[in-house]
């Protein structure tokens, strides 16, 4: 049914040898549930594999085969809360098998390869419309340990930890929104697609749009002139914006710094300094 790319599955933890060798036969058994025909090559990303598929009537769909961990495991419960509302229809969901079963976009064209302007207005309509969507009980409000690290300063960690102990609210926020994961659709033009989900504040996910197509901005004018864009676009609270954008730089920063992602890295430490006014 599928070959599964080598290589994919590296980095996702304990048991993903197993899950990505079980791949060919939790799509064959997705596609016999639903009646699916492959219609496509395989795609796949960092912790899910996509395959086109035409459904029994001929219309096309998309078989997706997750990986669930902490960060995929509510997928499925926040597209049925957007219930295709400026993001990808769920069709389906077999938790059993991981499967999700989604209407088609178009992967070839996304807000990557749009003018920036263009992006941040798509981003924020999104962002306005998602914004009276509440989290229910299940999606939990995530911290990371925000910790000492001997390359990040004290200030900013210690500006990271204040920001983490202030209340938050209770909308659901799209932690991974950036302009890859918007792409061209047929219900709507522009559609998002993998959540990842929390409970909290919408500014907590503007992160993301800033380090995304970071190398077209020029220095901190630049940084500062897409952040004031995308609050603007957004209606977003610039103050608990930049708030939450310094939190999750520092903490993407250690990460980055752990895991050897030096490029990364450098960018997260470019937006902590200038969410700091450092």
């Amino acid at each position: 049914m599928i070959t599964v790319p080598e290589g994919f599955g590296e980095g996702l933890g304990d048991g993903a040898d197993a899950w990505v060798a079980s791949l060919p036969k939790l799509a064959t058994k997705a596609c016999a549930r639903w009646r699916l025909t492959p219609d496509g090559p395989l795609m796949n990303g960092f912790c899910a594999v996509v395959l086109p598929v035409r459904q029994a009537d001929g219309h096309p769909a998309v078989l997706k085969l997750t990986w669930v961990d902490t960060e995929t495991e509510h997928e499925p419960l926040a597209l049925k809360i957007y219930d295709g509302d400026g993001a990808v229809l769920l069709l389906d969901h077999d938790a059993e098998l991981g499967a999700l079963l989604l209407e088609r976009l178009d992967h070839t064209r996304s807000l990557l390869g749009e003018p920036i302007e263009v992006a941040v207005d798509v981003i924020g309509s999104l962002l306005r419309r998602h914004r009276r969507f509440e989290a229910p009980a299940e999606i939990h409000r995530f911290h990371s340990e925000v910790r000492d690290h001997p390359a990040v300063p004290g200030r900013l960690v210690d500006a990271a930890r204040e920001v983490a102990t202030r209340p938050m609210g209770s909308t659901l926020v799209n932690a991974d929104l950036h302009y890859e994961n918007v792409l061209r659709g047929d219900r709507e033009p522009w559609l998002m697609i993998d959540p990842k989900p929390l409970a909290g504040d919408l500014e907590r996910g503007v992160l993301p749009l800033l380090w995304n197509r970071f190398d077209e901005m020029d220095g901190r004018k630049g940084l500062t002139d897409r952040f004031l864009a995308l609050c603007e676009a957004g209606e977003l609270d610039v103050e608990k914006a930049r708030d939450w954008t310094l939190y999750r730089a520092v903490t993407n920063w250690m990460w980055c710094l752990d895991e050897g992602d030096e490029g990364q890295a450098v960018i997260c430490a470019e937006i902590a300094g200038w969410a700091a006014r450092a």
